[in-house]
């Protein structure tokens, strides 16, 4: 089955539109990345108008910033500890934005998205 992203088949009133629209290229979707931990693994995703992304499916270092002494350092991933975005993400080791994983250097929250960006960035949690 193919993933699309497009207009419901339902109008707010709840009735049906009359022709449902077929299914068009510029609405087509993906699957989510699901990075987790282990050696780096990236694909190379085209999307629309020919550009590129990296997609990280696994990685094992954070580049993180320590703000306190302002200060960026590359850390070794443990584990993750939380994410809000699905609690169950932590027991399968899922990285996602705002997630809180543990490293050498201490807790550390990412704050980008790996698998659109291709990396992992973070910052030290007190």
């Amino acid at each position: 089955m193919v993933i699309v992203q497009k207009r419901s088949l339902r109008k707010p009133s709840g009735a049906r539109y009359k022709v449902p629209p077929t299914k068009r290229l510029h609405q087509r979707g993906s699957t989510p990345a699901r990075t987790s931990i282990g050696g780096r693994r990236v694909v190379l995703k085209r999307v629309a108008g020919g550009r590129h992304k990296n997609r990280l499916l696994a990685g094992e270092r954070v580049n993180v910033l320590d703000a306190a002494k302002k200060k960026h350092s590359v850390a070794k991933i443990k584990r993750v500890a939380d994410n809000p975005a699905n609690r169950h993400f932590v027991r399968r080791n899922i990285i996602t934005k705002g997630a809180v994983v543990e490293t050498d250097l201490g807790r550390v929250k990412i704050t980008n998205r790996p698998g659109q960006e291709g990396s992992l960035q973070g910052i030290l949690v007190k």
